[in-house]
């Protein structure tokens, strides 16, 4: 099971991106794929979620309003569109198996993710 990371850039404050988490081998429909990111210097911290089967989604206050959370029709990768963003966006993002509420699982482990610069 591998999830991996993609999209991420250098953009300047109220810009967008949007990142992608492509699935290999097996999936697990019955799980969410949760958004986490690590700022320099601080703990890695859960973003946001989508329930793969439903299309359910969750966002912390810091990103709602302002990211949006999907998935394609195949089922094999998730979306983060990031929009408006903040210099305090700026963080390297994660993909993993989680809950909705950004409780990982042990499906998967940590890739190497897709660093996020915001400048202001």
């Amino acid at each position: 099971v591998q999830l991996v990371e993609s999209g991420g850039g250098l953009v300047q404050a109220g810009g967008s991106l949007r990142l992608s988490c492509a699935a290999s081998g097996r999936t697990y429909s019955a799980y969410a794929i949760g958004w986490f990111r690590q700022a320099p210097g601080k703990e890695r911290e859960f973003v946001a979620a989508i329930d793969w089967s439903g299309g359910s989604t969750y966002y912390v206050d810091s990103v709602k309003g302002r990211f949006i959370a999907s998935r394609d029709n195949a089922k094999t990768t998730v979306y983060l569109q990031m929009n408006s963003l903040r210099p305090e966006d700026t963080a390297v993002y994660y993909c993993r198996y989680a809950t909705l509420s950004g409780i990982l699982t042990d499906l998967d482990s940590w890739g190497q993710g897709t660093q996020v610069t915001v400048s202001s």
